[in-house]
């Protein structure tokens, strides 16, 4: 004998789009994954920073987070907070990711907020570090090997292998390194981290 089956239950959404997340900014608890000083460029106001490269530390301070509200991960694109999400989801901890990150929360027209003495200067989001100093790299090795050596160009395509892997599984060991310079950890605002995870343990 047939039954018929229920149908199936929708699917957890686990991407906010801007204007959604506008909407609802009251009710999350917004995680900003990007270095501190694209953080400090300008966030979504009220976003605390932990910056993807620490959230393995940040990980029981936001499962408290995550019991008391839903967790909104954001970055500049939505590739590194979707990063963060699968990281988080791992561990058990339910986030969601802010669609095309701040730069569609800007593009919205929805204000992003700058700490007190951030520089007047912006960094360069990750997105583009990666892109120069990967191109920067290419050409340097295609140059060396014309005009030194040709092994020189084994340079260029380690940097493309690279490339294609970071493609392929959604990684970019690139933006991790550059993520530790000094430029990218060294602010003269925002809170140290420590202070972060206490903010995020009490609400």
């Amino acid at each position: 004998m047939h039954h018929p089956t229920s149908p199936a239950s929708p699917a957890t959404p686990t991407d906010l789009d801007a204007d959604r997340a506008h909407g609802r900014l009251g009710s999350l608890t917004v995680v900003d994954v990007r270095s501190p000083a694209e953080y400090a460029s300008g966030h979504v106001p009220g976003a605390l920073n932990v910056p993807l490269d620490r959230l393995a530390q940040a990980v029981p301070a936001l499962r408290e987070a995550a019991a008391r509200g839903e967790l909104l991960v954001v970055c500049q694109s939505g590739n590194r907070s979707a990063a963060a999400r699968t990281q988080l989801a791992a561990q058990g901890v339910p986030a969601l990711n802010l669609t095309g990150g701040t730069s569609a929360w800007a593009a919205r027209g929805h204000s992003l907020d700058r700490p007190a003495g951030a520089p007047a200067k912006p960094v360069w989001a990750m997105d583009r570090q990666v892109r120069l100093t990967a191109g920067s790299l290419v050409l340097i090795g295609l140059a060396l090997g014309l005009l030194v050596h040709p092994a020189f160009q084994l340079l260029a395509a380690g940097i493309a292998g690279g490339l294609v892997f970071s493609a392929l599984t959604d990684t970019c060991g690139m933006a991790a390194m550059l993520g530790r310079l000094p430029h990218n950890r060294t602010t003269t605002c925002g809170l140290p981290l420590d202070a972060t995870l206490e903010r995020l343990r009490r609400g």
